[in-house]
This record gives C-alpha cells, structure tokens and sequence, in this order.
C-alpha cells in the first residue's frame, strides 16, 4: 500500500478506538480487525458499481471503449476477455487494433478474435492508431455493432512521445469509456502509473490483471485511496471468462483471510 492509504487507515482506527469503552470480556483483536475491515471497504467500495455490460446497453450506440496502459500487463488479453463478456450478454463488439507499434500486437489480437468469431479492424505496422480506431467505429455504426474496443500500443508513463499519440486517439475517437489496466503485481509502481496516465488522458476506471497470482490488493487500495478511481474488474486467469467484476466485500475478505 501507498504511505498515503497507510496513514489514512492509521487514522481511521484512532479516531474509531481511542477512549472508546468496552465491555468486559469483549474480544479487542475483533474490535480491531471489524473497524479495519470497515475502513478498507469504504475506500474500495466507491463506486464500485460501475458495470461494463450495463453501461454498454444505456449508453449510445457504438459504445466505446478505449484501453491503454504499459507494455506487459496483459491489455490485449483483457480486451479479448471483455470481448467474451460482451457477446455473452448478447451484445456485438468490434475489436479496433489500435497498437500499430508492437510487433505481433495485431496477431495476437487476431488469434483471439477468430476464436471469439468478433470483427476485428486493423491497420498496417507503423500506420496512425488514431485512424484505425476512427475506421472500427464506422464499421460498427455500418453493422449496428453495439459496443467498440480499442486497443492501443502498450507505453511506459515516462514515453511523452506515445502518451501524445495515445491522446490523439482518444481526441479522434471520442471514447465513452476509457479504461486503464494495470498489473496487481506492480505494486505502488501502478500508482505511479495510475498518476501518470490520469494527468495525461484521464481515465474512468481501472482493470486490474493477474490478481489470481495471490497478491492481497495494496494496488487496489492505493487507486481508488488516493486517485478515486473505481476498479471495474479483475483478471483472475488466463481463460476468456476468468475477468470478474469486483466486489468490494469479496475483496475485503480476502485481504483478511
């Protein structure tokens, strides 16, 4: 956990325990942990509501969603996961490979997409991002596709020139949604990200990867502490359905368990 979240739940269990009187025979290690549980759920439970597939069907019609973050945390295998999702609820997505900088980053979005039987639009290696993404949403409007997903080139929070391009993108494309992933195993490095890519695009909520490798949530806690971000879902494994919503009692549960 950041210093921040620290102190702040250091100071939630002072203003909760001192001078207060317990009855005789009252368990104080309890008392402890159920004001510390209560504490830890009311950071992460702010607005902890936020539904992709939900949010999909109110809003306008193509819903788009752009994703970025840095290189390695799994942001295209999360974009083929909420590809999955969609469909299941019965909804049409079209897959925008907006990463024309990775090599592979196309074919492996292609791969997924042809397992997912969802359109998938492209460009050429080194071509504008920004146009491929403005072409997935025309195709969509063309088809009556409900909801688009852009990726877009994994970039370090220290790349000016990427974080511009990453900007055109979501000037060009008008997103309604803009998620950021990050790896639970980062660490308050993903804060440090979160940060960084908050002060440069801005973005409405989080994903957060690899949650199933036993990591107990500091990064959870630090993002939605100290930037009020919501975390939407984590990805529990390597499977197209192992992307689960996040669930704040869950959450807190686990941390203590």
């Amino acid at each position: 956990m950041s210093y921040t979240v620290t102190e702040s739940l250091l100071n939630d269990l002072k203003t909760a325990l001192m001078g207060r009187k317990l009855r005789r025979g009252t368990d104080v290690e309890e008392v402890v942990r159920t004001t510390l549980k209560k504490s830890i759920y009311e950071i992460v439970a702010q607005g902890a509501g936020l539904d992709l597939i939900e949010a999909v069907k109110v809003g306008p019609k193509p819903y788009v969603i752009v994703f970025f973050g840095i290189n390695g945390v799994g942001k295209t295998t999360t974009i083929a996961k909420v590809a999955y999702m969609m469909k299941k609820a019965g909804l049409v997505p079209v897959v925008a490979a907006a990463d024309t900088f990775r090599a592979a980053a196309q074919e492996q979005l292609e791969y997924h997409c042809k397992k997912l039987e969802v359109t998938l639009i492209k460009g050429k290696y080194g071509s504008d991002p920004a146009s491929v993404a403005y072409s997935a949403i025309t195709h969509a409007k063309k088809v009556g596709a409900q909801v688009v997903l852009v990726d877009t080139a994994g970039r370090m929070n220290t790349d000016a020139d990427l974080m511009e391009e990453l900007k055109r993108v979501v000037r060009i494309s008008k997103p309604n949604m803009r998620i950021l992933v990050l790896d639970s195993l980062a660490g308050n490095d993903a804060l440090n990200q979160a940060k960084a890519f908050e002060e440069n695009v801005g973005y409405d909520g989080v994903i957060l990867t690899k949650v199933d490798a036993d990591v107990k949530g500091g990064t959870i806690l630090s993002v939605a502490k100290e930037l009020g971000k919501p975390v939407v879902m984590l990805g529990v494994g390597q499977e197209y359905d192992s992307l689960v919503k996040f669930d704040p009692e869950w959450f807190v549960e686990r941390v203590f368990s």
